[in-house]
């Protein structure tokens, strides 16, 4: 196996990991931020108010995006193993 495969393999991991986590961070982060601005405007500073939207929010999008999540990584997964040939010996 030689290094370009290896850097290859180790691009296409993080760029599936990437894809696979962005909707849920997108989703916290959007969710965190709406929350720091309503905390702003109301001078409400209540730490745990912000926890509760941000896991409602993100187990919905986890039930929304579940399916294409794991169908990216098992499509990667499925590669792997395919191509495992090319890897061993």
């Amino acid at each position: 196996m030689s290094a370009e495969m290896v850097i290859s393999l180790a691009e296409r991991g993080v760029f599936t990991v990437i894809l696979v986590a962005g909707p849920l961070l997108i989703t916290a982060l959007g969710l965190g931020l709406i929350v720091s601005i309503f905390q702003a405007t109301t001078q409400i500073q209540e730490q745990t108010l912000a926890f509760i939207p941000k896991i409602v929010g993100v187990l919905l999008a986890l039930v929304i995006f579940g399916p294409w999540m794991l169908s990216q990584v098992l499509a990667f997964a499925q590669q792997i193993y395919s191509n495992l040939h090319q890897f061993v010996g």
